[in-house]
């Protein structure tokens, strides 16, 4: 099972320190190990769950940073020449790596981490230890390419929190309550025409 999707930032941002990352979109699927502490109040497994996400962030944001100058690419290379850039072919330029986090960091057990950073947004998959993770790659890839093609995500002045309704209907076809799927052919076929016809609307 997944435990959450994320959408962040991987390159700089003027509000934010150097090294920081701003979480912009995430959703966790299931119970959180906070929600299981009775002695915490809503508002505080709210804020244990927003910490435990943002440094998931960051991990990839390292990760990113270091994919992007071993092969000998600045962190922000590539991002001033967005617009020039159709999504489909960020996609295919994007980094893409899988990290794994110890028990207790963040997470009570442990986790997997899927990402792939496409110019400066990164897109993350936390899965559970056992999880089949080509099948999470394949997942997280799809969704990334929905996300680019029907939101336009990389173009100027994209606003992620406005379309917050549209990434959850992708996660509901893609990924439901959190399950992988194994999709055949024919199956795909119509998941691609459900979702062409909700982000035409």
């Amino acid at each position: 099972m997944v435990h959450c999707f994320l959408i962040n930032t991987v390159c700089p941002v003027s509000a934010l320190e150097a090294g920081d990352s701003r979480v912009l979109f995430s959703r966790v699927f299931g119970p959180d190990d906070a929600s299981q502490d009775e002695a915490l109040s809503a508002e505080e497994r709210r804020a244990l769950q927003r910490d435990k996400l943002l440094l998931v962030a960051r991990q990839v944001l390292s990760s990113v940073t270091l994919s992007r100058e071993a092969s000998g690419r600045g962190p922000t290379e590539g991002v001033a020449a967005a617009a020039a850039t159709d999504e489909a072919t960020a996609l295919q330029e994007a980094d893409s790596g899988v990290q794994r986090l110890r028990a207790g960091d963040p997470f009570l057990g442990e986790r997997s981490v899927l990402w792939l950073a496409v110019q400066s947004l990164a897109f993350s998959l936390v899965c559970l230890p056992h999880e089949n993770l080509l099948l999470a790659e394949g997942t997280l890839r799809s969704l990334a390419r929905h996300c680019l093609e029907h939101l336009r995500l990389l173009g100027h002045g994209s606003e992620v929190l406005l379309k917050v309704d549209r990434i959850d209907f992708l996660l509901s076809k893609l990924l439901p309550h959190g399950q992988l799927l194994f999709l055949n052919h024919r199956f795909t076929q119509s998941l691609e025409k459900d979702i062409a016809a909700y982000m035409a609307k």
